[in-house]
């Protein structure tokens, strides 16, 4: 069986580090879903300890509670996908259970809202429920043709096999890749989209500076959006894996648009907003495609100078105008 563990909001990196450490006392398969969740499979553990999957789920969150002070949310399910869909139906702080049961699989989807979907944003949510769509089982009904034509010939796929609970990923265990984090905390929930574009300017630029700073580039880019709701505060986060490493800002920020215009916010009151850059490499060995055209050049040579400036003048010497005024 597969644990999906939420911590809740978004750690900082060396609380997410140890909370990792303590996943792996139970089980050596842990994958880290940074900035708040991890997957384990503890189908190799439960003889060792003598506890089912569940207690094996209630021992890590009263651990989480003791050395962390954190209300741990896990989901148990026969795959990734059923493990993280049940930790996110219901309150946080609790443990959820899916069977490894097809009829009980089945149970538990009727009636899982579209949107509760990885992958299914507002934006593809109101798409679907334009055609009737509204629920899982609706879409696990629908003939696969027919999603094909609403969302393209992968994502139809994709999405049907979601809707059905078929997940034939893996827990894949290894070292948590280092990233580089920046976060805009806005003073009260910001409803207006143009100052929510803003932050995520300034934060590409912090991301970018720092990436240029050591040298690195990023491959992963992923947003995380906390903003309020009927049940509080509730965390989404997105990511896009980019064409080609990068630490080039504009592409940052494009990149960092984009996922923010998928999620359909509109006027959602948003609470904060954190960029991640993930799969890091050097950038001396970072391949660049070629443009032929002087405005890239030109974009590269100002980003140069205002390095230099920063460097020698501090990190708010430059920015864009729309970012005055943000840290």
């Amino acid at each position: 069986m597969i644990l999906y563990l939420h911590f809740g909001d978004p750690q900082p990196d060396p609380v997410y580090r140890r909370l990792l450490d303590m996943v792996g006392e139970f089980t050596p398969v842990a994958q880290a879903l940074p900035p708040d969740a991890a997957l384990a499979d503890v189908s190799g553990s439960t003889r060792y300890f003598d506890r089912d999957a569940a207690g094996l789920a209630a021992l890590i969150r009263m651990r989480a509670a003791a050395l962390h002070g954190l209300d741990v949310t896990v989901g148990i399910g026969p795959n990734p996908l059923l493990a993280r869909l049940a930790a996110h139906r219901g309150e946080p702080g609790a443990i959820r259970t899916v069977p490894d049961d097809p009829e009980a699989v089945t149970r538990f989807l009727a009636g899982l809202p579209a949107s509760a979907l990885p992958g299914v944003g507002p934006a593809t949510a109101r798409t679907l429920a334009s055609y009737g769509l509204r629920t899982a089982d609706r879409i696990a009904a629908t003939p696969l043709l027919t999603l094909q034509r609403i969302l393209g010939a992968a994502s139809g796929r994709e999405l049907r096999d979601r809707a059905a609970g078929i997940d034939p990923t893996r827990v894949r265990s290894g070292a948590l890749p280092r990233t580089v984090d920046a976060e805009h905390r806005f003073e009260r929930d910001e409803s207006d989209a143009a100052r929510r574009q803003a932050a995520l300017t300034h934060l590409a630029e912090q991301l970018g500076a720092r990436l240029r700073d050591e040298r690195q580039t990023c491959r992963v880019l992923t947003l995380t959006v906390q903003y309020a709701d009927r049940t509080g505060h509730t965390s989404i986060t997105r990511s896009r894996t980019l064409s080609e490493a990068t630490a080039h800002t504009p592409r940052l920020r494009a990149a960092a648009h984009t996922l923010h215009g998928a999620l359909g916010l509109q006027r959602a009151r948003v609470r904060s907003l954190a960029l991640r850059a993930g799969d890091l490499g050097d950038a001396a060995s970072a391949s660049r495609q070629l443009t032929f055209g002087p405005d890239d050049d030109r974009a590269r040579r100002i980003e140069a100078a205002a390095d230099r400036a920063r460097a020698r003048f501090g990190a708010g010497a430059v920015r864009p105008a729309s970012t005055a005024g943000m840290r």
